[in-house]
């Protein structure tokens, strides 16, 4: 009896044995949440649906899209990214709990791309994203409040902030449109509030301002900026708001005949966007705007010709800038998960960022301000001029880009060349 004891005790701790040695076979040695021997799990927030969604909602398809190519090219360290999508509407609440989702339901490595500045406020403070270790990289707001690096230090920026936008502006408002009559329409939230304070600190005054709620915009509340602004005989207009609120704002304006000099924010600017909402070509024609990427329509330029095709085989949407942001933070982020290595960790794919993110290569033209120090994306913008088919091209005929900070920093014209596109798309991080 005692023997046939034995014998079933050695048989038990030999197939344990073996189980834990298949089970050691089957599991990466880290086990990081949303990381596999041949996955990667990523997240990201935004308005699929709602007054914000147009042009928005193409971003995610996009970075998905140029996921796929990466995927059918050998992923990364031989892991295939899976991105998933939640619909926030736009609405701080929601994105709350879309991001609650993807970090205990879906179980997310990292997030990439969350959008907008009061959503990811709202996020950040409520999900404890900085409590947890998660990633947020390249959060799609130019907030200047999320280059806090101890306030947020697992998260980093890819946009030029908005401080930076507004500093660029009043300096090409002083430089081309001295003793003119001004006018400003802004979204009243950090978004906006962050471009004025900008702009006071710069010693722009505006003849006119006109502050609006998000999700307020129609062609009824145009009608009352546009009444306002004529009131005051602005001869330029910068408008700092969404495409769905510069829409109804050029269209009431062109029913009105009213035809100031248009200065349109980065964020709200998109021609084919625009025109798809409404807005007649002709009316476009002339605006300004600050830009950061070349005209998606520049097959001239490699990083737009590798992504079209790229968006042609795996997206098939119409290209446009939202369409090229989207893809743009694919590569981003690949190069990113890359200079991470093959043991991936989210502490290893923050440091990696710090260490390494200034080098990556992105389609728009100014330095990245990665570091141990800072989590600053993006730092300057060129002014552009839309043509009479409502393409973009730089003003004056060439790139002139100019670089600042979110504070109190100057204003300065840079000639930085920016890294070429990796071959074929792909990066290697060699």
């Amino acid at each position: 009896m005692i023997r046939k004891t034995r014998r079933r005790r050695t048989w038990f701790a030999a197939a344990v044995l073996a189980a834990g040695s298949l089970l050691a076979t089957t599991l990466p040695a880290h086990a990081e949440t949303g990381v596999t021997t041949n996955s990667i799990k990523l997240g990201i927030t935004l308005p699929l649906t709602g007054a914000a969604s147009p042009g928005y909602n193409k971003i995610g398809n996009a970075m998905d899209a140029y996921f796929k190519y990466v995927n059918d090219n050998g992923g990364v360290y031989g892991r295939k990214i899976q991105l998933i999508q939640k619909d926030d509407q736009y609405s701080p609440q929601l994105s709350i709990a879309k991001t609650n989702e993807l970090i205990l339901k879906d179980k997310v490595f990292a997030l990439v791309g969350p959008l907008g500045t009061a959503n990811f406020t709202a996020v950040h403070k409520s999900v404890g994203l900085q409590r947890r270790g998660i990633p947020s990289l390249f959060l799609n707001t130019g907030f200047s409040g999320f280059a806090n690096k101890k306030s947020y230090p697992t998260s980093f920026t890819i946009l030029p902030s908005y401080a930076m936008e507004a500093k660029i502006v009043a300096q090409f408002l002083k430089e081309n449109f001295a003793g003119k009559k001004l006018g400003l329409v802004y979204q009243n939230d950090e978004f906006g509030i962050d471009a004025l304070g900008a702009f006071t600190a710069a010693g722009v005054k505006f003849d006119v301002s006109i502050p609006y709620t998000s999700g307020t915009q129609s062609a009824a509340t145009a009608q009352t900026w546009v009444s306002q602004l004529a009131a005051g005989s602005a001869q330029v207009v910068v408008f700092f708001g969404v495409t769905s609120a510069t829409a109804p704002l050029l269209a009431v304006a062109a029913g009105a005949k009213y035809a100031p000099q248009w200065i349109l924010g980065s964020v709200g600017s998109d021609p084919l966007t625009l025109q798809a909402l409404g807005v007649p070509v002709a009316v476009l024609n002339g605006a300004l705007t600050p830009a950061g990427n070349p005209s998606p329509n520049d097959l001239t330029d490699e990083y737009v010709k590798q992504f079209q095709e790229i968006n042609t085989k795996y997206n098939k949407a119409a290209f446009d800038d939202y369409v090229l942001q989207g893809m743009n933070l694919g590569l981003m982020t690949v190069q990113a998960l890359r200079a991470a290595g093959p043991s991936l960790t989210r502490r290893g794919l923050i440091r990696a960022m710090e260490a390494k993110g200034s080098t990556f290569a992105s389609v728009a033209y100014s330095p990245l301000g990665y570091s141990r120090t800072s989590n600053v994306g993006h730092t300057g913008y060129y002014m552009a001029v839309m043509g009479p088919t409502g393409d973009r091209k730089p003003f004056g005929g060439t790139v002139m880009l100019y670089t600042t900070d979110s504070g109190n920093g100057p204003v300065v014209k840079s000639n930085f060349k920016r890294p070429a596109m990796p071959a074929k798309g792909l990066p290697n991080n060699s």
